[in-house]
């Protein structure tokens, strides 16, 4: 590695470690991010992860985050230019940190997130640690005292101990 690329890398990589989401202002820190292993899985990326890409609007981040929990993998940049509605030239920019993995939404490997404001008793119980009387319990007062606003809403309006909510945020999507 040249001098010149060294210099250049080290004050992003001394941003990134004291911020891990630290928004990239250009092209550049997005090439030399990528040449330091910054990654980010387009079918796993979170809101603040998009908006960690220059250009992107937080509207456009909720919008892929939406289609990406509703089951809807991306496989290349075609398909995140298709759902934003913009050229794939405005966004091959993004490529150098952006992957394109796939997941096997049956294997027992990964986690599909289950909405408790949408969820049916049924689906619930195939979360981890939750019986058939806790999901009936979500659904019931889901039904008497509205939509849950926060993890935290669910959590005080069932008393859930924190042990049991240590588990179920990782299995449930508001």
């Amino acid at each position: 590695m040249g001098n010149g690329l060294k210099n250049r890398l080290q004050p992003l990589k001394t941003r990134l470690l004291k911020d891990p989401y630290y928004r990239f202002q250009s092209v550049e820190e997005l090439t030399l991010a990528a040449q330091l292993g910054v990654v980010i899985d387009a079918n796993q990326a979170t809101v603040d992860d998009w908006l960690r890409l220059p250009g992107l609007s937080i509207h456009q981040a909720r919008s892929l985050v939406s289609l990406q929990r509703s089951g809807l993998q991306f496989h290349c940049l075609e398909d995140i230019a298709a759902a934003l509605s913009v050229p794939v030239s405005h966004i091959q920019r993004l490529a150098p940190v952006l992957r394109f993995c796939y997941y096997d939404a049956d294997s027992v490997c990964t986690i599909q997130p289950v909405n408790p404001n949408s969820a049916s008793v049924e689906q619930l119980t195939r979360i981890p640690d939750v019986d058939l009387f806790l999901a009936r319990a979500i659904v019931q007062n889901r039904e008497q005292q509205g939509r849950f606003q926060s993890m935290a809403d669910l959590q005080q309006r069932l008393a859930l101990p924190a042990s049991l909510m240590g588990t179920l945020m990782h299995y449930l999507v508001l």
